[in-house]
């Protein structure tokens, strides 16, 4: 496997991020109290704020800001750990890859994770507007309903309109 090279460069203070399950296991939204335990755990420790985000079955979307980015790594690193550890559901570690047991790792996670540093306000809204969209993409639930996003957040501070991807008023055009 080659070496990634994550990159921390200064002046920049948000970034977006895609964490997945291993195998695209459904444990998220059955998990959400302790997801949102992991995250306020994390920030005892760390000077960060989750912007936008968007938790689906199996994978989630944000955005963090940090004063400048360089702790990012040991943010979503320490909040894995703390969310694998914590799971309720144990995962049968016999049927993992032997390289996933030789780095006990829990099974829970994919190893890796996406980022992108927000570089400009027309970025930053390009990425919101992704994380929000996504429970429209999987499951066809507008954005107002799905109760796992900063969507109404974002209403709230005027950024979007209550109907912003309601494709049912669309078809009523017609």
């Amino acid at each position: 496997m080659p070496n990634y090279k994550r990159y921390y460069l200064q002046g920049y203070s948000y970034i977006f991020i895609t964490i997945v399950t291993y195998e695209r296991k459904e444990l998220l939204l059955d998990n959400i109290q302790l997801l949102r335990e992991a995250f306020l755990r994390i920030k005892q420790n760390y000077e960060f704020e989750i912007v936008a985000i968007c938790v689906l079955k199996d994978h989630l979307h944000m955005i963090i800001k940090e004063k400048e980015l360089k702790n990012f790594s040991q943010i979503i690193s320490n909040f894995k750990k703390y969310f694998s550890y914590n799971l309720s559901e144990k995962i049968n570690k016999d049927n993992l890859p032997d390289s996933m047991q030789k780095r006990k790792e829990a099974g829970v996670w994919q190893r890796r994770f996406y980022d992108h540093i927000i570089r400009n306000q027309d970025d930053f809204n390009k990425h919101a507007d992704y994380i929000h969209y996504n429970s429209y993409k999987h499951y066809q639930i507008p954005p107002k309903d799905w109760k796992y996003s900063s969507f109404n957040k974002f209403v709230k501070l005027g950024y979007y309109n209550i109907d912003w991807c309601n494709f049912e008023n669309d078809l009523e055009l017609e």
